[in-house]
């Protein structure tokens, strides 16, 4: 298999290393051709990835930002055999699905939306890994979705990866739910971290403020497009917080013990029916 990936940071670093562990030619390109050359040199990539050599690809990747991502995907998309499965692995799905399925349609490749629920805090190809995605996730939005053939030959391209397990969605109901289980809880954290006390925690924290700073890191211009692009989801999220927020914030400022176990326990009891 001869395999496209565009963006070599965490997660397209990642990709690469795993395709050439399984014996695979990789194709590579980012605009900092410092980290292109790097990639070569480290053999995680065979050579760039161009216009030309862009039609011997079983399956593309577009791993980049996601304002990048639809601008090489338009300038690019010309160029894309016909036989060639592309599938984007950006955070937010509704605007590159309606524009890939688009593309795909007008010049005949097959495009699939994609998320891999892989990663770290840490950015750049320097800490991608070959099992990064070995066990993990994949949320795939496919054009059709009563098609298991056409599935399993998705399945099959990813499978150099070591996902775990493939869920397949719509654009809208993938964005609705990341808007919450992902993008909010970076916001959380980042905004959590900006406390004028955790300049002086150190010996006062464990676990819990561990588990909750942990996105807080993060790469700012990624995050925000990320934001930006889901904002109806993200800000619907945002004003249930603050909604919660202040009912704690109520029961503590009049001294209502008693409404605030009340609140305290709904939380703890949708935790554990979560849970299982």
């Amino acid at each position: 298999m001869t395999l496209g990936v565009v963006g070599l940071g965490l997660i397209g670093g990642s990709f690469t290393k795993a395709y050439k562990e399984a014996g695979h030619r990789v194709l590579g390109f980012d605009t900092d051709k410092t980290i292109l050359g790097f990639t070569i040199l480290e053999g995680a990539v065979d050579e760039e990835l161009t216009s030309d050599n862009m039609k011997e690809c079983d399956l593309l990747l577009i791993t980049t930002y996601i304002n990048a991502a639809a601008e090489w995907f338009k300038e690019n998309a010309p160029y894309i055999d016909k036989h060639t499965v592309v599938i984007d692995c950006l955070g937010v799905k509704k605007n590159i699905c309606e524009l890939g399925f688009k593309l795909a349609k007008q010049y005949g490749f097959t495009y699939v939306g994609g998320h891999p629920m892989a990663g770290t805090q840490y950015a750049g190809f320097k800490h991608s890994r070959a099992n990064m995605f070995k066990g993990a996730p994949m949320v795939l939005v496919p054009p059709v979705y009563d098609d298991m053939q056409f599935l399993d030959n998705i399945k099959q391209l990813l499978a150099p990866a070591g996902f775990g397990k493939l869920s397949v969605t719509t654009a809208e109901e993938h964005d609705r739910m990341i808007g919450f289980t992902s993008q909010m809880a970076h916001i959380v954290s980042n905004a959590y971290i900006k406390s004028p006390t955790a300049g002086s925690h150190k010996g006062f924290s464990a676990g819990s403020y561990k588990d909750l700073t942990r996105v807080a890191r993060l790469n700012p211009k990624m995050w925000a497009e990320l934001f930006m692009d889901n904002r109806e989801n993200v800000i619907k999220e945002i004003d249930w917080m603050l909604g919660f927020l202040q009912e704690y914030r109520d029961a503590i400022t009049d001294d209502d013990e008693e409404r605030l176990v009340r609140i305290l326990d709904e939380g703890s009891q949708k935790k554990i029916a979560l849970d299982g």
